[in-house]
């Protein structure tokens, strides 16, 4: 079992950026493919990125594609997500999530067992 505890969250200006953290505990980090997902008021929960277990394979809703990067530190058992050019719509409570059922893409909120409690960001123009 691994705790998530997601970080970095804030109100920024459209066109800045923001990195979120998401410590783990536990000692198995490197067996879980991390994720990133997002959910704003009245809408669904979405995907937005993923990496897996080794860092080398990462996955990117298109709407973020280009403009958010994610990427993992075993060593401190941590998984980031830098959000560079931000937009209003990309306001949300974001989540990290952690799996170990599946290894390729995993892009579905039900492929995921472990989440965080989500931290806010919210983009103003």
């Amino acid at each position: 079992q691994v705790q998530l505890v997601e970080s970095g969250g804030g109100l920024v200006q459209a066109g800045d950026s923001l990195r979120l953290s998401c410590a783990a505990s536990g000692r198995t980090f490197s067996s879980y493919v991390m994720g990133w997902f997002r959910q704003a008021p009245g809408k669904e929960r979405e995907f937005v990125a993923a990496i897996s277990r080794g860092g080398s394979s990462t996955y990117y809703a298109d709407s973020v594609k280009g403009l958010f990067t994610i990427s993992r530190d075993s060593a401190k058992n941590t998984v980031y997500l830098q959000m560079n050019s931000l937009k209003p719509e990309d306001t949300a409570v974001y989540y990290c999530a952690a799996t170990t059922r599946y290894s390729l893409a995993p892009v579905r909120s039900s492929q995921y067992d472990y989440w965080g409690q989500g931290t806010q960001v919210t983009v103003y123009s």
